[in-house]
């Protein structure tokens, strides 16, 4: 019984990441493509800047319970996986450090270089989550000793590829939802009409990856949440184009939640399937840990996540006004240091 829950709970928090660092990844895949100027891109930049970072820690919690709950399931995960995983962690720090290093010199070229490292470090992770989530769900060589027996380029296949295509252009077309919603003026315009275009490609790859999941293993409960998500995909087009733009962004989120979780529901009670042998597959039975590990850990998740809950929501109720490079300052205004007196 507890097993299940964790399995649930570890679902939850991959939904919270996505949907909360895929705007992250979306807008930072847009950054030199919408920000036309200096000003522009910083706006963007400010947009994310006091969320950024918190939103990471979900992948964090994500992989620490993971590790706590089915331990047998992170190290074949993290050991199988581990040079696709080792290229997220570079590019999420490339990304990192690049926030920070844009704005240490006045130097046009230097924060152009920056802006791209940014790209990188968002458009990196955002294709190989869904490379690897695609897989996971796929089924991996896997042996009786719960081994990984494959390599990267066993995850590089077209079903993987694919996921890899969703994620990527669902979180852009969640990045351009929260730009729109974020940012006034031609920024604004610029992600209300690029939102469309991009979520339409979004929707084709989306639906070909839900029907070839399907088509594998049909799952009846999998296959309703993913039409919901295909719908929620669909309305927040439509408000888009009605110029609701809240709920635009709601949508995105719904359409990112609900296809994570038609992933889940198509996994269960499997965590990694294995297509060497079913048999060798791992599950939520024979991954997880003891069920005195188990108590612990519900009892400490009882207690804190409502704190970290209350303490995001917060920050994005102060951090909540919208943004505009026209209230940006020219970098000389405070990039130069005052004369001695």
């Amino acid at each position: 019984m507890l097993h299940d829950i964790w399995f649930l709970l570890i679902a939850v928090l991959w939904i919270g990441y996505f949907v909360l660092e895929g705007f992250d990844f979306g807008l930072g895949i847009l950054l030199p493509f919408l920000g036309r100027t200096d000003k522009e891109r910083r706006a963007l930049i400010n947009a994310i800047g006091p969320v950024w970072d918190g939103n990471e820690v979900w992948v964090l919690v994500a992989g620490g319970a993971t590790f706590a709950a089915f331990p047998f399931w992170y190290a074949t995960l993290f050991s199988g996986f581990y040079l696709a995983l080792f290229l997220i962690l570079v590019a999420l720090i490339l990304r990192g450090v690049a926030f920070e290093y844009r704005s240490k010199r006045d130097d046009p070229r230097w924060r152009r270089a920056w802006d791209w490292a940014i790209f990188v470090g968002s458009a990196v992770p955002a294709l190989l989550w869904g490379v690897a989530f695609a897989n996971i769900v796929g089924g991996v060589p896997i042996d009786k000793n719960m081994e990984y027996t494959g390599d990267l380029f066993t995850l590089l296949n077209p079903f993987g590829l694919l996921g890899g295509a969703v994620t990527l252009t669902l979180f852009m077309t969640h990045g351009a939802a929260y730009i729109s919603l974020k940012t006034e003026g031609e920024l604004r315009r610029r992600a209300n009409g690029t939102l469309p275009v991009i979520g339409l490609v979004a929707a084709v790859t989306a639906v070909a990856f839900l029907a070839w999941t399907q088509a594998s293993s049909m799952v009846a409960v999998s296959a309703v949440v993913s039409v919901l998500a295909a719908l929620a995909l669909v309305g927040a087009l439509l408000a888009n184009r009605l110029g609701r733009e809240g709920w635009a962004f709601i949508g995105t989120a719904l359409t990112i939640a609900l296809a994570v979780a038609a992933l889940f529901l198509h996994l269960y009670p499997n965590v990694m399937p294995s297509s060497t042998d079913a048999a060798y597959s791992l599950t939520v039975s024979n991954a997880s840990s003891t069920d005195y590990t188990l108590t612990i850990m519900t009892v400490v998740a009882v207690i804190f996540t409502p704190l970290v809950l209350l303490y995001q929501g917060w920050t994005y109720w102060v951090f909540r006004k919208r943004i505009s490079a026209d209230r940006i300052p020219d970098v000389s205004e405070f990039a130069t240091p005052p004369s001695a007196s």
